[in-house]
């Protein structure tokens, strides 16, 4: 295990509908498992758990599961994925008697650029649904760019974007392609052990309830704990 990243996150919405949705929190880990030089293989996996306070005040109303296994190959400063992507969605305390999931052969690419004192980040990907349950997306993409600038010893700030789509399934539903997106503003405290990222953001989650498959918008406050 040549590197491991773990995260714990949390953040509070500014839905308007706190009874569905008030947190958004976050639990995993990503693992190389091996690194064969000229590339790896690795491992990610993530809980979420979407919290609202319709029969308590931190209620769980959402259990959702990705699962990753990725083998990488490196050309230069590019390094080019494949990834096997899950994605399984539950409900917490509330009865559901069908599956939601679905199963993704994706490409991705990674770079990281070096510009006048910034870092920036790229992931770019796109992948085909091999297997759903309910949902009815075919193609999928994403791009996500965070650029980092240290400000002193123990502080950095930076800033992220972030745009996914889905293609749909004509034999499956008649609804148009979806969009979404995430905008992320913050800061990061470094300590020998850990940091803390503290931030603030926009985001438009596609079917951000399983069931009504409709997309939300809502700005968002919190925190974020790495390795």
């Amino acid at each position: 295990m040549s590197r491991y990243d773990f995260h714990l996150e949390a953040s509070w919405l500014a839905s308007g509908d706190h009874q569905r949705f008030m947190w958004d929190t976050h639990w995993g880990g990503d693992f190389d498992l091996v690194d064969y030089v000229a590339g790896r293989f690795g491992f990610l996996a993530d809980y979420q758990a979407v919290l609202g306070n319709e029969f308590r005040p931190f209620d769980p109303n959402q259990g959702n599961y990705t699962l990753e296994f990725s083998a990488s190959g490196r050309l230069g400063r590019t390094e080019l994925v494949g990834v096997f992507h899950h994605v399984s969605r539950h409900l917490s305390d509330r009865p559901k008697e069908i599956s939601i999931a679905m199963n993704v052969a994706e490409l991705r690419v990674l770079r990281r650029f070096e510009v006048k004192g910034l870092t920036v980040d790229l992931k770019a990907e796109a992948g085909h649904i091999l297997q759903q349950a309910y949902v009815d997306y075919d193609w999928t993409g994403n791009v996500d760019l965070t650029a980092r600038r240290r400000i002193n010893s123990t502080m950095s700030g930076y800033g992220r974007v972030v745009g996914e789509f889905y293609t749909i399934d004509k034999e499956r539903s008649d609804r148009d392609a979806q969009r979404g997106g995430r905008l992320e503003a913050g800061i990061r405290l470094r300590g020998p052990g850990g940091a803390l990222d503290l931030f603030a953001g926009w985001e438009r989650v596609i079917d951000a309830d399983p069931f009504d498959r409709q997309p939300r918008s809502w700005p968002f406050a919190g925190f974020r704990l790495v390795n």
